[in-house]
């Protein structure tokens, strides 16, 4: 689906509605309302999306208080620091007044390429809605969602375990059939992704995962084309429950969003970049999966229209946001694993809500 900026307005008025909120919510989750928006908006349903946010607003939280100060001399200390989140948001609005928005997304998604699972790739995500909207129309309140995304990712950062070598000249398709995961015997219980995630600090097979890729041997589209191919095909042979639908969901919308930040990178921030990216979905394959892909899929046999009109019906944040990309990527490199991973979503993530209803 194309981005028609004639469908934006509504995340402008949304995002003047968000802008005294947090970026999670009562719950702890990531704020989605931004995202959601912006990604109903590039389908052409922007007038779906207030009335979306009014029902989603009663989960928002106030921004957090400022903690200390954040300039160019002693940045580096406040990384990974959630009590900073306020204080990078002040930081990077400063950036975004003082330099060009695509040089500070170039500058920083380098800086920040190896903390890419922050948040559950909540941080990255919201960056790359935030620079797809602000390529459309450079605006004060896009700006400020710009500066609240790449506040997330620096305040949540956190880097994954891996000892880089040579990287193997292997393309992601490739790659996932060697992807070890955590035997299903040694897995705990968390309450987070994130969390999750941290198990790979003792799981040394992985430390030579993100080397299984080489960004540089095709160009970056075609890669990002295979990442989010591939995880769609993993999506569907592990998507289970809503655990592991939600996980497998942000291995495809990652890749995704950082799709959207491309056209600013330079050469060295892009394979730095597409490096992380996918060992961050790696990470979430290696923690929570069983089998790496799904074959001989067959496509849905709904229009993206219905598609579209069942993913919002949901009033899950996730099943639009998903079916957003899946429609987007299927539009670019045309195959079947991307809109039949959406309809499972949807279909997954509607039974969940409609269980949780029956339970209130």
């Amino acid at each position: 689906m194309s981005a028609a900026n004639n469908g934006y307005p509504a995340l402008d008025e949304a995002l003047v509605t968000l802008a005294p909120n947090g970026p999670e919510l009562r719950n702890t989750n990531s704020n989605h309302a931004p995202m959601a928006i912006e990604a109903m908006c590039a389908m052409g349903r922007g007038a779906d999306a207030l009335p979306w946010l009014e029902r989603y607003q009663q989960q928002l939280t106030p921004r957090p208080p400022r903690f200390e100060r954040i300039d160019q001399a002693n940045w580096q200390a406040a990384i990974g620091d959630p009590r900073y989140t306020s204080d990078w948001f002040e930081f990077f609005r400063n950036e975004l007044e003082e330099r060009p928005w695509h040089e500070v997304v170039d500058a920083w998604a380098a800086r920040l390429a190896a903390g890419t699972i922050a948040a559950a790739l909540h941080g990255v995500i919201r960056t790359g809605h935030a620079a797809r909207a602000i390529a459309l129309e450079v605006n004060a309140q896009r700006k400020r969602e710009l500066a609240d995304g790449l506040a997330y990712w620096a305040a949540e950062y956190v880097s994954l375990p891996g000892k880089h070598r040579s990287a193997a000249h292997a393309m992601p398709a490739a790659a996932i059939m060697r992807v070890p995961t955590i035997p299903i015997e040694r897995r705990g219980k968390f309450t987070s992704l994130t969390g999750a995630v941290t198990q790979l600090n003792s799981f040394n097979e992985f430390n030579s995962v993100i080397d299984a890729v080489d960004p540089a041997s095709r160009d970056a589209s075609s890669f990002v084309s295979d990442l989010t191919a591939t995880f769609s095909r993993v999506y569907l042979a592990n998507a289970r429950d809503l655990l592991t639908t939600i996980a497998f969901i942000h291995t495809v919308t990652g890749p995704a969003a950082l799709r959207w930040m491309l056209p600013c990178l330079g050469r060295e921030a892009t394979e730095t970049a597409l490096m992380h990216m996918w060992h961050a979905s790696a990470a979430l394959y290696s923690t929570f999966g069983t089998a790496p892909s799904s074959e001989n899929i067959e496509p849905p046999s709904h229009t993206a229209e219905e598609l579209i009109d069942r993913a919002i019906a949901t009033g899950d944040e996730h099943a639009i946001k998903f079916t957003e990309v899946c429609l987007s990527e299927s539009a670019l490199n045309p195959c079947s694993e991307y809109l039949a991973a959406a309809s499972h979503a949807v279909a997954m993530l509607s039974k969940t809500r409609a269980e949780i209803s029956k339970k209130m």
